[in-house]
């Protein structure tokens, strides 16, 4: 009877990675034979470029790779662990409350209690991060288990988690996972560590009427990441999660079930919002009187479709607009700095021909017509093709790419004239009170739709990119966000539903051993949670449109 297993340990020299270890060894046993040490906290393992965790035993011959909370993998398994660490808190000393980790903001995570509009007591908030303190300091396990999804269902009905019941009801699977530290149970999509004792790093702080979740740095998460106050930010994420609850819209199993209102009146609620918000935008252009606009956002924020809509309500008010793409502007390929790993940077603001930029929105400004770039994405060269451009009395300027709110793109821009939109696609929904929904998800399942449908790239070629363009969306967008004179959330609460068919089988193509696959797993299991739905109700000018087909605008 075979008594030992093959491993390939990708984290050792490449003479030194096959290694026999007993059947039955836990991955965390392995890590500690072999010694290894990692730049960061450990966190979990890829065995065949799956996320387990470390408590995971080996069977069979297996790859694997260790990872630390600076990898992707490894700080989401991170922030779920936290996230845990803070539930049991407040489950001990308040166990009748209701803790909502909704999003993002400041480099933390905005937190609830009981709702968004009662305030958090700064002496509560006190008391939580003590226990937490407690917790991660006795290094208690996290248990995961297995049982029959109606026994886990069971489980979160004593506990009072009503969000996690419509969850699981809606996966339909005979056995759910969950976790456990002493008696608090919790459901969370993907692994965590093995104990509290691995999340060291955290801070609980007062902010608006809830709590801010701090949490370590991306890139050294030996440290907390820097808060910033992002005030816009916030406020848009208030305004559409508090529209969200009016409808009865609070988690995935509320929009699963369509207990409180049926998902093709939510299409059109959704889209009829987007249009309310974009004719509210054109109407403060018209009051400021602007003559130039700049749009900005992240990749496959919808900024292109948001550009033509708005254009059309500009329209409606007499004002007619000229689109011009910063995309024009590029330099040639060969010209395109390159980043760290010596590949093309076109994330960079200095993949963009700064000097003919300023010069020609100068001349524009100065009543001069203008003869515009077109750059060939195909070729990589920019060509002159004879079209010209210049302002008039009634027209507005409409200046659409990712830099657009970069101070170096405005400089020569008198401030009166210009007007500054960021549009991103900030997700308000949250798989449960204690899963929320990464709006960096959204958009990157967006862009693996649009790239396979009309670009031409599989989803192992877009997955490969995405590092590379988070970067740069780290280094060239999200620090200007805030100079935008108003934010324009693209995200639509249907939209998950819908991107599931279109995404899961471009997905599925990507090959299981490779580097994308972890990624490309991740995505199967996420998209999961959603019901899909046939697209018939999007009206053709959706900005989700833009992503999958049947526009009726020219891209």
């Amino acid at each position: 009877m075979q008594k030992t297993v093959e491993i390939t340990c990708k984290n050792l020299p490449e003479n030194e990675q096959i290694r026999e270890f007993p059947i039955g060894i836990s991955l965390l046993e392995i890590y500690q034979k072999l010694n290894i040490q990692l730049p960061f906290q450990l966190m979990a393992a890829r065995v065949n470029y799956k996320v387990e965790d470390l408590n995971f035993f080996i069977y069979k011959p297996k790859t694997i790779e260790f990872i630390d909370a600076s990898s992707p993998s490894g700080f989401r398994v991170y922030l779920r662990t936290i996230s845990m660490i803070l539930a049991k808190a407040v489950y001990d000393l308040f166990p009748n409350d209701v803790l909502r980790i909704e999003h993002p903001i400041g480099h933390g995570y905005y937190c609830t209690i009981n709702g968004r509009e009662n305030k958090i007591p700064a002496e509560k908030i006190a008391q939580i991060k003590a226990q937490m303190k407690e917790l991660i300091t006795e290094n208690l396990p996290i248990l995961c288990k297995e049982e029959k999804t109606e026994q886990v269902i069971n489980i979160f009905k004593r506990q009072g988690g009503a969000d996690k019941v419509s969850l699981l009801k809606m996966l339909g699977i005979t056995y759910a996972r969950y976790f456990s530290i002493g008696d608090f149970c919790d459901y969370y999509s993907s692994v965590l560590a093995p104990s509290t004792g691995y999340a060291p790093i955290f801070d609980l702080i007062e902010y608006r009427n809830g709590i801010l979740l701090r949490v370590p740095d991306r890139t050294n998460p030996n440290v907390l990441a820097e808060f910033e106050e992002q005030t816009k930010l916030f406020e848009i994420f208030e305004e559409f999660t508090q529209w969200n609850r009016l409808m009865g819209l609070s988690n995935v199993g509320d929009f699963n079930s369509g207990k409180n209102i049926d998902v093709y009146t939510m299409i059109k609620i959704s889209e009829a919002l987007h249009e309310k918000k974009i004719a509210d935008i054109a109407e403060k252009i018209r009051k400021k009187e602007s003559k130039i606009i700049l749009i900005s956002g992240p990749s496959s924020s919808g900024k292109t479709t948001f550009s033509k809509r708005l254009s059309i309500q500009l329209l409606v008010m007499g004002i007619k607009p000229i689109v011009l793409s910063m995309d024009n502007y590029f330099v040639n390929r060969v010209d395109t700095p390159k980043d760290e790993y010596g590949n093309y940077d076109f994330e960079s603001l200095y993949s963009v021909d700064l000097d003919l930029f300023h010069k020609q929105i100068t001349q524009l400004f100065n009543g001069k017509e203008i003869e515009i770039p077109f750059y060939n994405f195909e070729d990589g060269k920019r060509y002159f093709k004879g079209e010209k451009l210049q302002l008039k009395k009634d027209n507005v300027l409409i200046i659409e790419g990712i830099h657009a709110l970069n101070p170096e793109i405005s400089k020569n821009i008198p401030s009166n004239k210009a007007f500054k939109i960021y549009v991103s696609c900030l997700t308000t929904i949250s798989l449960d009170n204690h899963n929320w929904i990464s709006t960096t998800d959204t958009r990157l399942l967006r862009r693996i739709v649009r790239d396979f449908k009309f670009r031409n790239y599989s989803a192992l070629d877009t997955l490969r990119m995405w590092a590379s363009v988070r970067r740069g969306e780290d280094k060239w967008i999200f620090p200007f966000q805030e100079e935008a004179d108003v934010m324009f959330n693209s995200a639509l609460i249907f939209e998950l539903d819908v991107l599931r068919k279109h995404a899961e089988p471009v997905i599925e193509d990507v090959p299981q051993y490779c580097e994308e696959y972890t990624e490309a797993h991740r995505l199967l299991k996420f998209l999961r949670y959603f019901k899909p739905i046939v697209e018939r109700e999007i009206p053709p000018t959706s900005i989700l449109r833009e992503f999958l087909g049947s526009s009726s605008f020219r891209y």
